[in-house]
């Protein structure tokens, strides 16, 4: 085994203990579906700025969110309305299955995502 970052080869864990190295190149999301090792939880580092130029929800689990630097505002939808949590590195942030949730505000952000990410999906804002 060697060392690696969490930018370039995600974690694909399998809910059994079983982790799998997945090495990120230019298709990786493109065909994330087709990735059995991909399909239980994800783990990931990625760097944002700005805001997202959509919502995304996960119906299938919760998705935990770790601010490693930087900070942004996270979103989200609700019946009552939306909720905002503004995050900053060392905080934490649950999303729950089922809501759909954006960032916006990204100032130098490095975010690590721990996601259940089956039948994860988008909507325009």
């Amino acid at each position: 085994m060697t060392t690696f970052e969490l930018e370039t080869t995600y974690l694909g864990l399998d809910g059994a203990g079983r982790v799998t190295p997945l090495p990120v190149g230019p298709d990786f999301w493109k065909t994330v579906g087709e990735n059995a090792a991909a399909q239980g939880t994800l783990v990931t580092v990625s760097k944002g700025e700005g805001s997202w130029k959509h919502w995304e929800m996960h119906p299938h689990g919760d998705e935990v969110l770790v601010v490693l630097e930087g900070s942004a505002r996270m979103i989200f939808q609700g019946p009552s309305g939306e909720e905002k949590y503004d995050l900053s590195a060392g905080k934490t942030l649950i999303v729950p299955a089922g809501v759909w949730h954006r960032a916006e505000n990204q100032v130098n952000l490095r975010m690590l995502f721990m996601t259940f990410g089956k039948d994860t999906t988008h909507k325009p804002l």
